[in-house]
């Protein structure tokens, strides 16, 4: 698993450059969660791309510096942060998902429907046995 995800990795990151996009599949992650819902928490935004809460916000501090979200402080609690896609961010992941579309259909050449309904079989029960030691 390691080894598919690192060169899966790596194509992403060869296919933003080459699009002249400064973002990471990581990045993109997160990126995707703010474009179907956009002003979501930090804790949401760590929730949904699996990372933990630190990890998420420094790719979050990251995206800031590169000018593709924001950050906005909660009106009733003070202690959190909604985040926000900027319009550059909008446009870089607009310009980069017919790029990802074509990763992710070059990943599944040659593999039947029934492929994938296995292979969603299997990582779902991998993850809820690790899910299951995490409670």
């Amino acid at each position: 698993m390691d080894k598919t995800l690192k060169i899966i990795k790596l194509n992403y990151l060869k296919a933003f450059k080459e699009l002249g996009l400064d973002f990471t599949a990581e990045q993109w992650v997160i990126l995707d969660a703010l474009y179907k819902k956009d002003g979501i928490s930090q804790t949401e935004l760590a929730n949904h791309s699996f990372k933990d809460a630190p990890t998420t916000s420094r790719i979050i501090d990251l995206l800031i510096k590169k000018g593709l979200v924001e950050r906005e402080r909660f009106d009733n609690d003070r202690r959190r942060y909604k985040v926000f896609l900027t319009e550059k961010g909008k446009a870089d992941y607009e310009t980069a998902l017919p790029a990802v579309h074509q990763l992710r259909k070059q990943g599944w050449q040659g593999l039947s429907d029934e492929d994938y309904d296995t292979y969603l079989r299997i990582m779902n029960q991998i993850f809820r046995n690790f899910d299951k030691s995490s409670e």
